[in-house]
């Protein structure tokens, strides 16, 4: 069995009505056992709850783009929002509203009322592993798109908890890095995302990050969690810890962190008892702590979840309409030279490229979770384009591609059969003690349960059936956290048990990738089986990971690729093609939680791809799904580039909808794109040497850099085009000195011939400023939908002290500075023509909100 209660206890539940409570009295009312519980998990999802007063035990679930439910192992599907990268490129809080909501009902459908997100880390460099979790390099824009999300989730009575504080931005030695960070820098770059989300939508819950912020750990961080958070931005709500990212007991109680997850508890619990017993906890502490909890359950009551409730689905129309929508909106047409895009449904079409047979719809770790469904770039072009003719055209995996999607089980379903057993197989006559039908044969076996089970150690058979549609030399791998080999028809193919290589799957803990090869024919059936041994088999350790639960195997197949024989293929369908798609980029196991990109190129062959395809065709668009930028060595040469990121659920057919002029594009870029990775401002402060990570870069991230220094881009911060054309013009500010409003609008006119939206960008530059500071900075925006000649005015209000102060470390303070700041409007960073100005009559010195 999976899950954490039976259905049967949750039935029993299920009429169960959880009354409103006073906390204050409640918090009389508990024995300091109880206290004690209510202050760290009870398992990976589930919070205590006490029965004898009616506190139900509440459920949390990741995450930043969906609710992923109780389990990473076979767990229940769910949609699948774009990743935050692509919410950012919508620029659109309206939309990203809707996707809030969308979430918290999805969270409620998984009977949890605490969902992990959003994440709202800064991009300091392109190869962060979750940088395509975070909105933005740009702290108002990511502090605007997550308070929207906010403000969605919690609409529906589920708790948003916002992550991570602070200066999570690498995953290199996350738990022991200790990132050096300026106190300006960390004000009005990292903080202030938090700071915006907190004043704009009073997120309920906080997750602290795993690192160490100038020397002490931000879970256990008084000045990070108490000072700024509580007494100077007035949060009254909890606060946990991210999963193991607890390092103290007293330290850290006594900072403010609330809740330990997971549990059991490793840090409170007996620990806690013994700390007031002797006195380095006093019982104020705890109370203040247990007071957080309580107030977080009491706001979620009233959803009426019962403890243990089965997940179940909510797919609908509506749902796959609005993952759609967000999808569509999110794309950014990066070029379009000779309106060579949208292609034409009656042309013939080519599909070319790694990306476009597999749904990418998702970077890995904490995102990751099963969708309903996922729709590929190629099947969501052959909805619009019914003879589009493939060719793969070179492999762009790191990993290869999972078995899953060519296994069948012994009933003919889609999958693999699996069996669990307390015994290795060389034990005769082993009797399972679970029988799974499993979807996916990435397994994570984290929060695999079983009453029988007494520790993590266990064995499995998993087995399938595949029939090749190609006589060919095919390649199966394996990854593992624990110990596997496989068979095909009995004949060892790969071993992963034999001798172990550590790599950085299963969040940094698991095996590198195992790779052998058999030739198989083509329409005959293989039987394949693997023999797999849990985490506690695994043959080697490895430090600067939590190692936690069972483990889990990874297993890859695929026809062996010739790169140059697949190039080939590709450039002959280009050539007798009259339009092309080239859908090429990275995918979950290139962008990750647990470790960063080692660079920022396309996978090996991809450029080779390209530059054949474009010499063969140049009406070719090419697609480029990632979270984050690469290098494109290609771009002079493609007349049409879409970046794609990745689009959750809807993936393929936003694609497509773009790309043949369904949608017209209305996204940004929510990142600065660099020609290279020596370009960006964090290359040489990015690894985490000797657990140090200096943030050299200071206040200069992404295009503050960019244009401080004068250093060409790819593409800058802000910018896409459109099938349309806008323009923007008749600038007005208004602001005045006793308010703190300032009124910037303009009149935006669509002079195309096609219905589009244009985000209208508001950046300021202080004129004579006392200290070094960026150009400029975004202080808001706002996004307008036009039909083909309507013009609007579009009016985008700033806060005067946002919009103007810096941070003064010697005041420890925020200071608006007396003078004359200019007012820059544009559709991007690097495109700002309409200038106005304001002034600030008298110096602001100011903290809070």
């Amino acid at each position: 069995m999976t899950g954490t209660s039976s259905s049967a206890s949750a039935s029993d539940k299920a009429g169960t009505k959880y009354q409103d409570f006073d906390v204050a009295d409640t918090l009389s009312k508990l024995t300091v056992q109880e206290k004690i519980s209510l202050v760290s998990g009870t398992d990976f999802w589930h919070l205590a709850g006490v029965p004898r007063l009616g506190i139900p035990a509440i459920r949390t679930t990741d995450g930043p783009n969906g609710a992923r439910g109780t389990a990473f192992f076979n767990g229940t599907p769910a949609a699948c929002l774009p990743c935050g990268t692509a919410l950012g490129a919508t620029w659109d809080v309206d939309l990203i509203h809707k996707g809030g909501e969308l979430m918290g009902h999805e969270a409620i459908a998984k009977g949890a009322s605490v969902l992990l997100g959003p994440t709202i880390n800064m991009q300091r460099s392109p190869l962060g592993g979750r940088g395509f979790e975070s909105f933005s390099e740009d702290p108002v824009l990511a502090g605007t798109i997550s308070a929207a999300s906010v403000n969605g989730i919690q609409s529906t009575g589920v708790s948003a908890t916002i992550k991570h504080l602070v200066c999570n931005d690498l995953e290199d030695k996350r738990m022991s890095s200790n990132s050096i960070v300026s106190e300006r820098a960390l004000r009005e770059v990292y903080l202030l995302p938090f700071q915006i989300a907190q004043r704009d939508a009073r997120p309920w819950a906080y997750m602290s990050s795993y690192n160490l912020l100038n020397g002490l750990h931000c879970s256990e961080n008084p000045k990070l969690i108490q000072q700024i958070l509580r007494d100077e931005w007035g949060f009254d709500g909890l606060v946990m810890s991210d999963w193991f990212g607890t390092y103290s007991t007293t330290e850290a109680i006594k900072a403010g962190l609330d809740l330990e997850m997971p549990g059991p508890p490793s840090l409170r619990g007996k620990q806690i008892s013994k700390a007031l017993s002797c006195g380095k906890l006093l019982q104020h502490h705890l109370d203040a702590r247990v007071t957080q909890v309580l107030k977080l359950i009491k706001k979620v009551l009233p959803l009426q979840i019962p403890e243990g409730v089965e997940e179940k689905t909510i797919d609908s129309p509506q749902t796959a309409s609005l993952l759609r929508s967000i999808a569509a909106q999110s794309l950014v047409l990066l070029k379009n030279d000779d309106t060579v895009l949208p292609f034409k449904k009656e042309k013939t079409t080519a599909v070319i490229g790694p990306n476009a047979a597999f749904a990418t719809y998702s970077g890995g770790g904490s995102a990751s979770l099963l969708p309903y469904y996922a729709v590929t770039p190629l099947e969501g072009i052959k909805a619009k384009s019914t003879d589009a003719q493939y060719e793969i055209g070179a492999p762009g995996w790191k990993l290869l591609p999972l078995l899953s999607r060519a296994a069948k089980t012994s009933k003919g379903q889609s999958g693999l059969d699996m069996k669990i057993f307390l015994d290795p197989p060389s034990k005769q006559d082993r009797t399972p003690i679970d029988e799974l039908h499993i979807r996916d044969t990435s397994i994570l076996l984290f929060d695999y349960k079983n009453p029988l089970l007494k520790t993590h150690l266990f064995y499995s058979d998993i087995d399938c059936t595949i029939t090749p549609d190609e006589t060919a030399e095919y390649e199966f791998s394996l990854s593992v956290a624990g110990t596997a080999k496989l068979l095909v028809d009995d004949q060892v193919v790969v071993d992963n048990a034999t001798k172990q290589y550590p790599g950085d799957s299963f969040f940094g803990v698991g095996t590198r990738e195992e790779i052998g090869s058999i030739k198989l024919e083509a329409g005959k059936s293989y039987s394949v089986h693997v023999d797999f041994g849990s985490l506690p088999t695994l043959t080697y350790t490895k430090e600067g990971v939590t190692a936690f639960g069972a483990g889990g195997v990874r297993i890859g197949f695929h026809r062996k690729l010739d790169r140059k024989v697949e190039i080939e293929r590709a450039v002959a369908i280009a050539k007798k093609s009259d339009q092309v798609v080239l859908c090429v980029g990275l995918n979950s196991d290139w962008e990750s939680e647990g470790y960063d990109r080692p660079h920022m190129d396309l996978p090996p062959g991809n450029d080779e791809l390209v530059e054949a395809v474009l010499a063969a065709n140049p009406n070719t668009a090419v697609v480029v799904q990632s979270g984050t930028p690469v290098t494109m060595p290609w771009a002079s040469k493609a007349k049409a580039i879409v970046q794609a990121w990745y689009g959750g659920n809807e993936t393929g057919n936003g694609i497509a909808e773009v790309v043949f002029g369904d949608v017209n594009p209305g996204g940004k870029t929510s990142l600065s794109f660099p020609r290279r990775n020596e370009d960006n401002p964090a290359f040489l402060n990015y690894t985490s040497d000797d657990n140090r990570v200096f943030y050299g870069e200071d206040v200069y991230i992404g295009y503050r850099f960019y244009e401080k220094t004068k250093r060409d881009v790819l593409f800058p911060f802000g910018h896409g085009l459109s099938y349309t054309n806008f323009d923007i013009k008749s600038l007005n500010v208004k602001a005045s000195e006793d308010s703190d409003d300032v009124t910037v609008s303009v009149q935006v006119t669509n002079t195309g011939k096609t219905a589009g939206a244009e985000v209208v960008q508001v950046y300021v530059s202080p004129q004579s400023p006392s200290i070094n500071r960026p150009l400029k900075e975004l202080k808001g925006f706002g996004k307008v939908f036009l039909q083909a000649g309507e013009s609007k005015a579009v009016e985008v209000k700033l806060s005067k002290k946002y919009a103007t102060s810096f941070y003064h470390e010697g005041r420890d303070a925020w200071v608006s500075e007396t003078g004359k700041y200019t007012v820059l409007v544009g559709n991007s960073s690097a495109d700002t023509p309409l200038k106005g100005e304001f002034a600030v009559g008298k110096t602001l010195v100011w903290k809070g909100l």
